[in-house]
């Protein structure tokens, strides 16, 4: 029987790579409205069903019901970050392999990800939920160290702050998204600080066996923790690696993530690494094309092939043994100074003339409003390159980055006048 699969979210180029994979595959898609601007080849899909933001998850239950009831589907996959409980959901629904929802909920809900890994014995991190400025004030006060303040359930590297003194609290929970402290209130997640190295952790997973395919050092800007460059593999050493992989596969166990792609970040401190938080998809930020160079492991080919039902532990194993020439891969963004409409942008050709750069993009288009770096989304952007050491790939992604000049149109601000 052809392979009929639903996808939940939009998954950029990945659904039209899941039907040209075999032969007689068919998609339908079921997304928030806001994402149909963003499906490509709308077309090919055998139907596309839009949804309100706001619909409950038993209205995306009973549109899955509807199609299956009339051309069932075969399997169920959300390639992003949005909406893997509204999977879980609905493949529980349907009786199709998908992430638990318990597993979807602990992987949204930081602190519940937190409290679960207490009781596993796995994280010691300090950590709350605050519904106030005064609970984060009486947090860091009972504390003393320096805290993280985050959405509790945010993406994109969005809202978030290091906090080291009472006086920085309200400008953290407000970076947040915190509101006043009632019942009805999103609460702010505030978590212990832990010094280190941050590190993303790209690991594939069938049956509850785990591969952990590539360790990739990051960098961020040192205020909101937006990412910045990316190098892969990470300059670790061998007990370090080991004790990384241990790590992030005990973390996985513990939140019950047996299957697909996860991308892991995590700090190494002075004993040991901490966990930053996981999420059931592939990295960002092309961090698994830079697996990719480094490895030869394609994770996306492998998502595609897991979802149609295929082994590929063996394979990634197979790949991660073969023998190679070391090196590197590197990522390195461009964030702006300051906001205003970005006119142009020269020193492309340049940039791509450096020795080892493979890639240059630009991720904003002419005529743009633009910001200074507030989330991942605000860098207007990118270079890669590889080399044979990591720090000639960083050098010449850098590089690359520094050849180019965005050209801004920003106006006078009115500051009135005494």
């Amino acid at each position: 029987m052809p392979e009929h699969v639903l996808v939940i979210g939009s998954g950029r180029d990945l659904p039209t790579r899941l039907r040209r994979a075999r032969a007689g595959t068919r998609t339908t898609v079921i997304c928030r409205l806001d994402y149909l601007s963003k499906l490509r080849e709308t077309t090919e899909h055998t139907r596309i069903v839009g949804v309100s933001p706001d619909a409950p998850d038993d209205e995306w239950i009973a549109f899955a019901e509807a199609v299956h009831a009339r051309h069932p589907f075969t399997r169920i996959v959300a390639f992003g970050e949005r909406d893997q409980d509204k999977c879980a959901l609905v493949g529980q629904a349907l009786g199709l392999a998908a992430h638990s929802p318990q597993t979807t909920t602990l992987v949204y809900d930081k602190h519940a990800m937190r409290a679960r890994l207490r009781e596993a014995g796995i994280d010691t991190t300090a950590c709350a939920q605050v519904f106030d400025v005064e609970e984060l004030r009486a947090f860091l006060a009972a504390h003393d160290t320096p805290c993280i303040v985050k959405p509790g359930n945010g993406s994109f590297s969005k809202g978030i702050s290091l906090v080291r003194a009472a006086e920085e609290a309200a400008d953290a929970f407000a970076r947040a998204g915190g509101g006043p402290g009632d019942a009805d209130a999103t609460p702010v997640l505030v978590e212990q600080f832990h010094e280190g190295p941050q590190f993303s952790v790209e690991a594939f997973s069938e049956d509850g066996d785990h591969q952990i395919v590539a360790i990739t050092r990051k960098y961020s800007d040192p205020l909101n923790f937006v990412e910045l460059g990316h190098v892969s593999p990470a300059p670790l050493t061998p007990a370090q690696e080991k004790q990384i992989h241990h790590y992030v596969e005990r973390i996985l166990d513990a939140l019950g993530i047996g299957a697909g792609a996860t991308h892991t970040e995590v700090v190494l401190t002075e004993s040991g690494p901490q966990l930053i938080e996981t999420h059931v998809r592939m990295g960002g930020d092309e961090i698994p094309a830079l697996a990719h160079d480094v490895t030869g492991v394609d994770i996306a080919d492998c998502l595609i092939r897991h979802t149609l039902g295929e082994k590929v532990l063996p394979g990634i194993r197979a790949a991660l043994a073969a023998p190679r020439t070391p090196r590197s891969s590197a990522i390195w963004f461009a964030a702006l100074p300051a906001p205003g409409v970005l006119a142009e942008t020269t020193g492309v050709d340049e940039a791509r003339a450096i020795p080892g750069v493979t890639e240059v993009q630009l991720l904003v288009p002419p005529n743009a409003t633009v910001d200074t770096l507030q989330s991942s989304t605000s860098r207007v952007a990118h270079a890669r390159a590889t080399a044979p050491s990591a720090d000639e790939a960083l050098a010449a992604a850098r590089e690359a980055i520094h050849r180019l000049t965005f050209h801004l149109r920003v106006h006078a601000a009115d500051q009135g006048a005494l």
